[in-house]
């Protein structure tokens, strides 16, 4: 059948129903496709008016039929409306839903345990495991969050000045950097004077110490040094105003101003009753501010003598200024009595640390004279049950052992003839007795320390006393007795890896290996 046969079949097809044109058009489609390019070439298509004619009326047909088909009367639903936004209770009660343990006490039913460790042991054994260290890790952090970020230590800051010491904080142990925990601790430093702060409260002293403590951390002896030489300067500046004022009558026995108000300032309370604050007064101040002094003194003693600064003459000021603040401050209270709201002085443990401390810095220097006489003083305020008691008497030990003596008796016969011992040294006997004594105290004192008292440094306390009884006894002559003393340490300190101990008794065994048994003399 040819193209134009086709065509004109389909143009007289008197039906226009949309299903014939449609069937026509698919099959008019159908015949074309079959033709081939010979045929449609040979036979000459000419579309005429009839032919545009049939396809537009097959078109409007299909039009028309869309349109007025059944589906496209039907009117479309409305969309739903929007869910109505969680109220506080709804949220409430999936938040509870979430947080409940019912799932988890239930799966650990006596019933739910057996199955499961039944079908799964191994997986329910490391599941316990698991989750007992997963709430231990919870309840820790927990605990140090509020132990540490929201200790005393911050919430007596203001906000600001707070959240500036945490971060220097965190920069100085957690995630050292040392420029941000310099910038954060300036920054607390500068919003402490901003808000008005008293620049000698425990608060702000506290934190100027902190920041030398880091100075010192990180090695930068110096900047430590200077950060606690200022603020010993303006504790000292301070105290000398305050005494001035006294002597001038500005400030009264009570330690206020006299042209002050006596009314005790009021406030309102957080329950909206009226409370009244209770201020310091200059007395109590005093001895708070003049103690501080005195341990900021004792530690510039020691970084003084730090093996990266060895500034002995500077140490040794720092040391002899506190000892002597320390018994001025004794004899003045003993003298005038304890003003009204003075309070205690500085505790004997702290007293004696002082006295230590400057003994300990004379020994250095090799003036044990000066040494033995604040190591005798210092060993009554140091608690009895106590291993550092211990170590103060091998102190005073070893300095009485190491004292100038006289070898000569005519000086002594001498002295008593003008009546007068002054200037005069005493024996090396009563010397080598008394360091004796006070050696054989220090190793019974460290031996009997039992309990939570007792820690490590009284073993190595006996260690060093049995070194000085073989010392003190090769001093008198008595190898084999010093021999045994030695062997006794050695054997001590290998027991309780003190390995200083172990060096000292391996040396003086070896030196006294070569030295001829005597007696004592």
């Amino acid at each position: 059948m040819s193209a134009s046969r086709a065509v004109s079949i389909l143009s007289f097809t008197p039906s226009n129903n949309l299903q014939h044109a449609r069937y026509a058009h698919k099959r008019l489609s159908r015949q074309f496709a079959l033709l081939s390019r010979a045929q449609i070439g040979r036979t000459r298509f000419h579309p005429t008016t009839s032919h545009v004619a049939v396809i537009a009326n097959s078109r409007q047909t299909r039009w028309e039929s869309s349109a007025s088909s059944p589906e496209s009367n039907k009117q479309k639903p409305p969309p739903p409306p929007p869910p109505p936004p969680p109220s506080f209770r709804l949220l409430l009660r999936a938040l509870r839903q979430s947080l409940s343990l019912r799932p988890i006490i239930g799966a650990f039913r006596d019933q739910s345990l057996r199955s499961l460790f039944r079908q799964s042991p191994e997986e329910l054994v490391i599941a316990i495991i698991l989750l007992s260290v997963i709430s231990g890790a919870c309840v820790y952090v927990a605990y140090a969050y509020f132990n540490y970020f929201q200790s005393e230590q911050f919430t007596r800051f203001p906000p600001e000045i707070a959240k500036s010491l945490r971060r220097a904080l965190y920069y100085s142990n957690y995630a050292p950097d040392h420029k941000l925990a310099l910038k954060y601790y300036r920054l607390a430093l500068e919003q402490c004077t901003q808000a008005g702060l008293d620049p000698f409260s425990d608060e702000v002293m506290g934190l100027r110490i902190q920041f030398a403590a880091w100075f010192e951390k990180i090695g930068s002896h110096k900047n430590a040094i200077n950060a606690l030489e200022s603020l010993l300067r303006d504790n000292k500046q301070w105290v000398a105003v305050m005494e001035k004022s006294v002597r001038d009558g500005l400030i009264d026995n009570s330690g206020k101003l006299t042209n002050a108000s006596k009314q005790p300032a009021t406030g309102e309370g957080a329950d909206g009753s009226e409370t009244t604050e209770v201020f310091e007064n200059m007395w109590a101040k005093r001895t708070r501010v003049l103690g501080k002094s005195v341990g900021i003194s004792v530690k510039l003693g020691e970084l003084y003598s730090d093996e990266h600064v060895l500034q002995g003459d500077s140490a040794g000021e720092h040391l002899e200024w506190a000892v002597e603040t320390v018994l001025k401050e004794l004899q003045r209270r003993q003298n005038e009595g304890v003003k009204e709201g003075e309070g205690d002085w500085m505790t004997p443990e702290e007293i004696g640390g002082a006295l230590e401390a400057l003994g300990n810095h004379y020994e250095s220097k090799s003036q044990h004279y000066l040494a033995a006489p604040l190591f005798l003083q210092a060993i009554p305020l140091s608690p009895p049950n106590s291993c550092h008691t211990a170590v103060l008497m091998n102190n005073l030990a070893s300095s009485l052992a190491q004292q100038p003596f006289d070898t000569s008796a005519e000086s002594n016969d001498v002295s008593k003839a003008k009546g007068s011992n002054a200037g005069t040294l005493p024996r090396r006997s009563v010397l080598l007795a008394s360091a004796r004594s006070w050696a054989l105290q220090a190793q019974k004192t460290a031996e009997k320390i039992e309990g939570e008292n007792r820690t490590s440094e009284c073993d190595e306390t006996c260690a060093v006393a049995l070194c000085n009884l073989g010392e003190i006894a090769t001093m008198t002559g008595d190898i084999q007795e010093a021999q045994l003393k030695f062997q006794e340490a050695l054997d001590l300190s290998k027991r309780v890896s003190f390995e200083p101990g172990v060096v000292q008794a391996e040396e003086a065994l070896q030196r006294l290996s070569v030295t001829p048994p005597t007696g004592p003399r």
